[in-house]
């Protein structure tokens, strides 16, 4: 007989410091949304105005005694805070409430864990995980001073707490050797790709990036209306016209309040978003906040010393808007491309961008090739993009947009 598996229900809570109750309330219908991406079903939503943090409960001693009661009564299994505690928080929360306490890192944290599927992902997370349990362990470890009394008593609890973390120092520095060999494997494959652009997929976690990332590569990266859909970063060829063709990278999504120690482990992978030719931006124009969420992938990006420049803004999920809010919006943003990945909407304008942008790094040169140097024309028509071919009386005019490394072999048929 199969056994199913107890569906766990949570309560969130969060603080308000600065009177504006809408603000706290939306971040709060994220955090669900996190919670339910692990299959956790959201009671209740208890929000606290306090003008700063407790040092010890984060709220108020009297509000967690609060939760403490509501949880009992409605046999409540997790308790979930939206921002990082501190582990001293965490202990002292537990004391109170008696029952598991999570922050918003370790929620993220755990989301992460259960995507990841390639070593190099799970070895990131895996990293990101001991690192912030590290400074945690001790209480993970009081049940061990509860079993014990008279002489000894402090020893086996804390004997095994140092061992403990001993073992996580060690396992931390193996995980770290093990991403520096992973990276030198990453450096080999990048090698045979430096001949070609490459263009990033970055944007707020859910804003459409695999779909688009499908739409132009048929890549079937795995895509859900889920927060962190998919954590391993996939790379397709888009060619764009003869000759004229692109590298695309999908990338996790980014969110606000991401764990520090999550962003460190990954910091290798995201860096290569630095070193693309182009780093296209996924918006979810459909949500009410994507104003916020551009401000916090735009704040990540410049993290990773990320040049905006190279930033193309894709205003997603058109479909979803009414039309007079969407014209309202391309108003606001003129220069900016809208589109939908999942309905396949104007997706053709952005090949046309990339295009454009591409030609712009090359050289516009002409070429008059006599007709039997047949030798001659299909290397130019192999390495360069030929706009227009003219044939006069006694040769072949080719105009063409060619890369300068190339165009340095044909100087002796420059027009």
């Amino acid at each position: 007989m199969e056994t199913r598996i107890k569906e766990e229900k949570a309560i969130l809570v969060a603080l308000d410091q600065d009177n504006n109750i809408n603000h706290v309330e939306e971040h709060l219908n994220e955090l669900e949304f996190l919670a339910e991406t692990t299959g956790v079903k959201t009671l209740f939503k208890i929000i606290q105005k306090k003008n700063k943090i407790d040092p010890a409960f984060y709220i108020g001693k009297g509000k967690a005694e609060e939760i403490s009661n509501l949880a009992n009564e409605y046999d409540i299994d997790v308790i979930i805070f939206d921002e990082e505690l501190s582990p001293s928080q965490a202990k002292n929360l537990e004391k109170i409430i008696n029952k598991k306490i999570i922050d918003r890192s370790g929620l993220i944290l755990d989301i992460f864990a259960s995507r990841a599927r390639t070593i190099e992902a799970k070895t990131q997370v895996e990293l990101a995980q001991l690192e912030y349990l590290l400074p945690r362990l001790t209480r993970a470890w009081t049940h061990l001073s509860k079993q014990y009394g008279g002489i000894g008593t402090r020893g086996p609890g804390e004997t095994q707490i140092e061992t403990d973390r001993r073992l996580v120092k060690k396992r931390i520095i193996l995980l770290r050797e093990k991403l520096e060999q992973l990276d030198k494997q990453r450096e080999i494959r990048k090698q045979t790709r430096k001949n070609f652009f490459n263009a990033t997929l970055v944007g707020y976690t859910n804003a459409g990036k695999s779909t688009l990332m499908n739409t132009l590569t048929n890549a079937n990266v795995f895509s859900e209306n889920k927060l962190f859909a998919t954590l391993d970063p996939t790379t397709r060829f888009l060619e764009l016209d003869k000759n004229i063709g692109i590298l695309i990278t999908d990338t996790v999504g980014f969110i606000r309040k991401l764990p520090i120690k999550l962003v460190a482990s990954f910091r290798s992978t995201l860096h290569e978003i630095a070193l693309s030719d182009f780093i296209l931006h996924v918006i979810d124009v459909s949500n009410s906040n994507f104003k916020e969420q551009i401000e916090i992938v735009e704040n990540t990006l410049l993290d990773l010393k990320c040049d905006l420049q190279k930033q193309i803004k894709i205003f997603n999920k058109i479909d979803l808007l009414p039309k007079d809010s969407l014209q309202e919006l391309m108003s606001s943003y003129p220069n900016e491309l809208f589109i939908s990945a999942l309905k396949g909407f104007q997706v053709n304008a952005l090949k046309e961008v990339l295009f454009k942008k591409i030609l712009s790094f090359y050289s516009y040169k002409e070429f008059k090739v006599d007709y039997c140097d047949a030798k001659t024309l299909s290397f130019i028509y192999e390495n360069a993009y030929v706009s227009e071919r003219v044939n006069a009386e006694n040769y072949i005019l080719l105009k063409t947009y060619i890369d300068s490394k190339i165009l340095n072999k044909m100087f002796n048929y420059e027009y």
